[in-house]
């Protein structure tokens, strides 16, 4: 693979305005899709197999009408101090403000409270539901204003209104004030490492490019295949954070191999023939995380891991062919001007190890490792097991209205609902009472209702409502506590064991749903595919690196070092979301139950993002130690070459990610708190303080591996030693030379 990648890289070298060409003409499509594609809706999750999902299906068969209605929304008006809202004047204000809806083109529906009983129980509360013939997507700009203004109508009389519903759920929009300041960072750091504004602005566009067409194309796509925002914010955050990262990386390997007296052509062909190898391979580890969140039977999950494996795929590709590509434009200007001027002079250039020429901070950093193993290693372990004990509280949920910032009418309104009509208003559960085969449905329906209505923690149950054909009933039950609660998981269980006497003396099937009852059937699924997920994950990792290193032990070392970071990532959610520890830092208003996907999702991307930084700074390790070094001097080496451009890498990764964390969306909050946490612990604790100290106290040990597997595995070169093998070493060999090279295995 390092010789063909090796002709890749000569040949955009050489092909500079073709490629270039190419990767612009395709840019300005995904513009064009980003600018014509119509916005995706904004879809529930779902989860297939549960006994919420079947009741939600059984719904939309036997209750066709009740499921084709469009969006939702709900005014919600509060009296006064002092006043009722069913007094006269109050009355006719709330009155008003919903005639005036009734003339919206995209009006269905709007109730009147005080004839459905939907005024809480002092008459200070009361609220009305609007029903629109159109999708929360579909909505015209015409009917959110015409909301707007009853609100706003009512509010002139005295009253304290807001809104609620899926009518205000917008898309989230990337593109903030905080993605721009970790960009940014990211900028500042790339010219900081390269000390180059060339070097550092080529890493940017590149990846810019990268981000922009992957963008597009889920754009382009949004509507096909039901892809949401989430799923574009995603792609948008691993894109930039690995765009970045593998163009500094090539980049890096071509000023090194330009530094040493190469040609830019043969320095460029090098660098993607090692650099890029390692980029290849890095890629498809976070790609065949990414894909595999596919086996947990969550389709909105499958979706974000598609969506994130595309973009990392693009990310690959512009780093093979468009970085090299951009370097046949800039050529020596990538290099500092110290090394340019010493190379002009015919001198000899500054020492290979540092473009820069100054001091290897790495290298000191890893010989203090080498004399203190045993302390370094206590000091990073415990740290790390410390950090990641709140991770033993961890609780799923999802997030709905309470999770929002309170200066969002919608946080508003879930408020004012909660104090009019108890907290658990807000998290109704449905309850699916299915008689299709023989049995009297309104018998069978009212035992449904005596069981659950006596049951602790309910504070309501609505009348049932009967299909057409009269085989199925459904009735409200609206739980005392608020929709996220443990008590409220209880309750849930409770009334699946109360009413499975009734299915046993009727033959019938009665099904709890409902949102609240899905987020709880979801967040279930996610913990029971947890371990599951996590040991295919750490099986994968062993495999991969005991194919790349040729060794047991430093692919276990990987892998238990990967559970730490990620452990005590999750140890960081628990704290910051569900403790609340520096939540108003960061905007965090209303603590709760972390996420019910991000524990598998940042296990899928940080198992990735993890063996990238494994096989970047240990591949120069392992190089040395073939060669002759001894296992100490080649921990030295390997952060001599490798251990300022990983640092700086992850550092930018961690920009990247924490400036999403200022998003209003709790997933993207989550997603950005969990990752930027998750980097930083991997690379700074665990690679660069665990591993080395760990090879230090195993020494030849840790190169070790069995004759039986030596002879069995496939040799993966991802060093580039066939590149060094069976290309010339001169920077001044023909391309007709080069072409005659053989292309085999390697």
């Amino acid at each position: 693979m390092a010789v063909l990648l090796y002709r890749i890289g000569r040949w955009a070298f050489r092909r500079r305005r073709l490629v270039g060409g190419v990767w612009l003409g395709v840019l300005m499509l995904a513009v064009a899709a980003i600018a014509l594609a119509p916005a995706g809706e904004e879809e529930g999750l779902s989860m297939p197999g549960t006994e919420s999902q079947k009741a939600f299906d059984l719904l939309d068969e036997r209750f066709p009408q009740s499921n084709s209605q469009g969006a939702e929304a709900r005014l919600v008006f509060r009296a006064p101090d002092g006043e009722q809202v069913t007094a006269r004047d109050n009355r006719a204000a709330v009155e008003d403000a919903l005639g005036s809806l009734d003339r919206g083109a995209q009006v269905a529906s709007a109730t009147d409270p005080f004839e459905d009983g939907a005024v809480s129980e002092n008459g200070t509360i009361a609220y009305s539901t609007i029903t629109y013939t159109a999708d929360a997507v579909d909505l015209t700009e015409e009917s959110k204003d015409d909301l707007a203004n009853a609100a706003r109508q009512a509010r002139d009389s005295g009253l304290t209104v807001e809104i609620g519903g899926s009518a205000l759920d917008a898309e989230e929009e990337p593109g903030g004030t905080t993605e721009l300041v970790g960009v940014a960072v990211a900028a500042v750091v790339l010219v900081l490492a390269l000390g180059s504004l060339i070097a550092a602005g080529l890493s940017l566009l590149t990846a810019f490019v990268g981000v922009a067409i992957a963008f597009g194309l889920v754009s382009a796509l949004a509507v096909p295949l039901g892809l949401t925002s989430t799923v574009a914010i995603l792609a948008l955050m691993l894109g930039l954070a690995v765009g970045i990262d593998y163009a500094l990386f090539i980049t890096s390997r071509f000023r090194h191999e330009c530094a040493q007296g190469r040609a830019p052509e043969e320095a460029a062909g090098r660098a993607v023939g090692t650099a890029g190898s390692a980029v290849v391979f890095a890629g498809a580890t976070v790609f065949i995380a990414l894909v595999g969140l596919g086996v947990v039977g969550i389709p909105e999950l499958t979706k974000m891991g598609l969506g994130g494996a595309g973009a990392v795929a693009l990310a690959v590709l512009v780093a093979l062919t468009l970085v090299p590509a951009l370097f046949g434009f800039f050529g020596r200007r990538m290099l500092p001007r110290a090394v340019r001027k010493a190379l002009r002079s015919g001198g000899a250039p500054p020492r290979p190890q540092s473009d820069t020429g100054r001091p290897g901070l790495g290298a000191r950093w890893a010989r203090f490792v080498l004399r203190r193993p045993v302390p370094v290693l206590m000091i990073a372990g415990l740290g790390l097991g410390a950090v990641a004990l709140p991770a033993l509280g961890l609780e799923l949920g999802l997030p709905g209205d309470e999770s929002k910032s309170v200066e969002t009418t919608q946080r508003r309104a879930y408020d004012l609902l909660s104090e009019g009509f108890g907290p658990g208003f807000n998290g109704p559960l449905t309850v699916v009472v299915d008689t299709s085969g023989p049995g009297d449905v309104r018998a069978t329906t009212d035992l449904v209702v005596k069981a659950v209505r006596d049951l602790d923690g309910v504070a309501s149950v609505g009348d049932p409502v009967l299909s057409r054909a009269e085989d199925t009933a459904v009735l409200t039950a609206v739980p005392e506590t608020a929709p996220n609660s443990g008590a409220t998981k209880d309750l849930v269980h409770t009334i699946r064991g109360a009413v499975s006497d009734v299915e046993a003396d009727t033959g019938a099937d009665v099904l709890v749903t409902g949102t609240t009852a899905m987020n709880i059937d979801i967040s279930q699924a996610m913990s029971d595919a947890l371990l599951p997920y996590l040991t295919v994950v750490i099986g994968l990792a062993v495999l991969l690196l005991t194919l790349v290193f040729r060794s047991v032990l430093v692919p276990v070392k990987a892998a238990l070092g990967f559970l730490l970071s990620v452990g005590a990532a999750f140890g960081v959610l628990v704290a910051v979301f569900q403790w609340g520890w520096a939540a108003d830092l960061i905007g965090i208003e209303q603590t709760g139950p972390v996420m019910s996907l991000m524990p598998i999702l940042i296990i899928g991307i940080v198992f990735g993002l993890a063996m990238d930084y494994e096989v970047f700074l240990l591949t120069r390790m392992r190089e040395a130690y073939v060669h002759g070094a001894s296992p100490g001097d080649a921990v030295v080496n390997g952060f001599r070459h490798s251990g300022r451009v990983v640092a700086a890498a992850a550092v930018i990764m961690i920009s990247v990610f924490a400036g999403f964390i200022g998003m209003s969306s709790p997933t993207i909050q989550t997603m950005g708190v969990g990752l930027a946490a998750a980097v930083a612990f991997d690379a700074f604790v665990v690679r660069m303080a665990i591993a080395p100290a760990v090879l230090a106290l195993l020494g030849r040990r840790a190169w070790w591996l069995p004759r039986i597997l030596d002879r069995v595995l496939p040799n993966v070169d991802i060093e580039g030693e066939a590149l060094s093998r069976q290309v010339p070493d001169r920077a001044t060999e023909s391309d007709a030379a080069v072409r005659r090279l053989p292309v085999g295995r390697d």
